[in-house]
């Protein structure tokens, strides 16, 4: 079976970063993470995140930089986070439970899905913490 590839965007305004709270699957409800979605058979991972985050936030977005290394999660899910810049549109959890705006100093207490906590220490260095 082929890897699937999951994207996800760390928007970032000045010091803090948008985060989203799953509504599901049951599993991780509640927990926190950075908003996205699977990479749709030939598209490219950047059109991907535009198009989750469109989706999900109601917002359109550049997409940078990578941020941080591959997570692996199971045998054929690879998680890979960039970087993005708001382009448009106002943040609404179209698809989760919540959004929220945190800074370096709030991210360590956050229930963040396990996955997503690799991606700390590379978000903590770009919020200036």
């Amino acid at each position: 079976m082929a890897t699937q590839i999951v994207v996800a965007g760390a928007l970032i305004s000045g010091s803090t970063l948008l985060v989203a709270q799953r509504e599901r699957p049951a599993e991780l409800a509640g927990l926190w993470e950075l908003p996205g979605g699977k990479v749709a058979a030939g598209e490219t991972e950047p059109d991907a995140l535009i198009r989750e985050l469109r989706e999900e936030l109601g917002v359109d977005v550049v997409v940078g930089d990578r941020l941080g290394a591959d997570v692996p999660v199971g045998e054929n899910l690879v998680l890979r986070a960039y970087h993005v810049t708001h382009a448009g549109g106002t943040p609404h959890p179209h698809d989760h439970r919540a959004l929220r705006w945190v800074s370096a100093a709030d991210l360590e207490s956050l229930a963040w899905v396990p996955a997503d906590r690799a991606w700390l220490p590379e978000l903590t260095k770009r919020l200036g913490g």
